[in-house]
Order: C-alpha cells, then structure tokens, then sequence
C-alpha cells in the first residue's frame, strides 16, 4: 500500500482544517471551486502559481518567491482536479504538477485571510450596554495565554477592558505592553507617567477636569491603543471616564446630522507644544479615512490649533465642536469609574474618548501608561487563536 502523500504547505502557518471542495473546474485562467454547503471560490491561475507548494511559494518563510515579470501566463494551467487525498491538483504546461492545500483555499473563500480575519467583531457599545468598563482578572495575564488572549478579545471587541489586581510595580505596564508587542514610542518616551506636576508637559499631568478625547492627533497615525495603570490614588476625585466614539459618532449622525457633516468633512490643524517636539497634521474630528481604515477620532481640544478651512466654514464647525463635546459627555455614552491601585486599563485610542473629572492637590494620583499600535495587538491575538483555537471558537463575533 502507498503511503498517503504529505500535505501541502500554505503560505500562511495556520493548521488548517482539510476541507476538501466537492468540485473545481478552470475557465479562462479561474480555477473555480465550490463546497458541499455553497461556499465557492474563484482563484486566478497567476495567484496560485504565487502561493503554491513547488511553484512560487518558499517553504521557510512562506512568502511568494516571484517576481511579477517571473509569472507564467494565465493560460499556462492547463488543467485542475480533486486528488485522491481532496487536495487540489494543478497541471502546468511546462509538466510540473502542483497540490494546494483544500482548507487553505477554504479559508480564503470565507474571506479568513482579510485582515479582520481572526478577531472578534467589534461591538458599539451605550451605558445600557455597561454600567463598567469589561473587567478581567489580571494576576495571571503575563504568564498564561488563555487570560491574555481573553484580554486581547476583549480589548478588541469593546474597544476596552479592565484588569484588576495587577502588581503596582512602576514598569508593569510596560512588560505587559512588551509581552503584545512593541511599544510605540512618542516624545513622552515609551513608558510615562500621569501625574499632577507643578510644571506640567501636558494638560494630562494637572488637576484639572479633561473632556472626552483622544490622544496624539497630531501624529499622522495616532497610536492605536494606549494602557493607563494605577500605582497609587488617594485624591479625592479624579474618576476616569470613557465613551464608545463609534456610539457617539453614530448618535451626532442621527441626531445632529448637519454637526456630523461638519466634524467629517472639515479640516483642523493640530500640533503639540513642546520645547523639544513639535508634531503637525491636519485632519477632520471624525475621520472616516478610506474603506480599509477603521475610525479615528481627532479629538484633544488643549493640541487643535486652528481651523483649516474656507472662512465661511468656520462658525458651523465650532458649532459642531460645541454638540460632539456634548454628546462625548452624554449620559447615555459616558462610563464613570475611578482607579484602584492594580488595576490597568486598555482602550481603543481612535475609537475610545477618554476623560477625567477634575482633583484637587490632596494626595496621590500616579497612573503609568505607554502606546500600542493596532497592527502588533492583533498580529498578537492572532497567533494566539492559531495556539488556542477551540478557545477561540468559541469567543463570539
């Protein structure tokens, strides 16, 4: 008896379900394949000579080794089949037969391979929704990977999540941070510290109360999330607020609909004031970017230096500056909570206002907090899931 053949590498290191297709027929350089259950999946024949096993795929790294001058024609597949093992078979005009893995393409076909593939949905979220911000048990979030994968989930869906208990050790943020991926850096440095200065860098380093917003619309790309973490807080006052941006921007669209108007399509310029750093850009308050970015919000009032549009434009857009502050601070957006020491927030900080309410200069409020980029929290969530997939199987999205 034959020994069954090896399956093919993918170009990607998930283990793959074998989810052989139940037929596949080429027409015009497609191969076509279709599922038992409807699923179906049109690939061009240039884009499997890229990612196949013994064509353009390099075993080690699994990235394509051809240059696009290197591709064979269209019409070079001659023919496609089911193998005996429900691989799919590829048949070349120069000889070489290739094999595809089956659960690979399955997993295109469900659009897996996106990059929303492998997180949660994200979830808009009201005070009817919480009355708190998500919270976990963080005591064992470093050394277990299930509790930092909830974590991750969580941070994703909601666009926040508490851990309690955490050590109160001044660079705990920063490993935690570190064990997701790297830190992003800005001229704060990488790790900071929120505290009341009497010279203060930042408006965050007062007592004063801070309205909703967001942090760094200066930079091209504001950080993606940013973690706050509670060593010591004995002031009286100081509760930290946060508001889902994505329920409010929806709430100005349907209520305010001519304040939404003005907030996505008119321009501000921002730019942080420091001796040493000055940082510029110019974009509107809620910027939709293109269909592939997700929201951002460029809200920080004490860093918008000036409107950047036509002087006719200027009124409506202060005005619509005036309802966002509103309904940022509505109700029904706006979670009230205050800082126990050991306890580490995460939020989405282009999706997630953030706030505080004013305190006076009795006691100690000491928060440590650093920035993530998007793209390092989910690469770390996703490998992850490809470690722990019946956990994550079963998370909803």
């Amino acid at each position: 008896m034959n020994a069954p053949e090896r399956r093919p590498l993918t170009p990607d290191f998930h283990e793959h379900d074998w989810r052989p297709p139940a037929s596949v027929s080429v027409d015009d350089g497609f191969v076509t394949m279709t599922w038992d259950d409807g699923a179906r999946l049109d690939a061009y024949s240039l884009w499997l000579a890229e990612n196949a096993e013994g064509f353009g795929l390099e075993p080690s790294s699994r990235e394509s080794m051809l240059e696009p001058r290197d591709l064979p024609q269209p019409g070079d597949l001659v023919d496609a089949a089911i193998g005996p093992d429900g691989a799919v078979e590829l048949r070349w005009a120069d000889g070489r037969t290739n094999r595809v893995h089956p659960g690979w393409l399955r997993f295109v076909a469900d659009g897996r391979h996106a990059p929303a593939g492998g997180l949660p949905d994200p979830v808009p979220w009201t005070t009817g929704d919480l009355d708190a911000p998500p919270t976990l048990d963080g005591t064992n979030v470093l050394h277990d990977d299930d509790a930092m994968m909830q974590f991750l989930i969580e941070v994703t869906r909601s666009g926040l999540c508490r851990l309690v208990d955490t050590p109160t050790s001044p660079d705990f943020v920063g490993r935690l941070a570190s064990a997701i991926g790297p830190i992003r850096e800005t001229n704060f440095g990488p790790v900071w510290s929120v505290e009341s200065k009497v010279e203060p860098d930042s408006t965050a380093n007062t007592g004063l109360d801070l309205g909703q917003h967001t942090d760094l619309p200066t930079r091209e790309v504001p950080p993606g999330f940013q973690f706050l973490h509670c060593l010591e807080n004995t002031v009286a006052g100081g509760a930290s607020r946060m508001s889902d941006g994505w329920s409010v921007s929806e709430a100005i669209r349907r209520e305010h609909p001519e304040a939404y108007s003005a907030l996505t399509e008119l321009d501000w310029a921002f730019m942080n004031r420091s001796p040493d750093a000055e940082h510029r850009w110019i974009g509107p308050i809620i910027d939709r970017g293109s269909r592939h970015q997700p929201l951002t919000l460029r809200a920080f009032y004490p860093v918008r230096t000036a409107p950047h549009m036509d002087r006719a434009d200027i009124p409506r857009a202060y005005e619509a500056l005036r309802v966002f502050a509103e309904m940022a601070r509505d109700q029904r957006f706006q979670l009230e909570y205050q800082f126990a020491p050991g306890d580490l927030v995460a939020f989405d900080n282009r999706r997630i206002l953030h706030g505080r309410n004013g305190f006076d200069g009795a006691g100690v409020r000491h928060l440590r907090g650093c920035y993530l980029d998007h793209d390092d929290l989910y690469s770390r969530l996703r490998v992850l899931a490809r470690r722990h997939p019946t956990t994550q199987r079963e998370v909803p999205t």
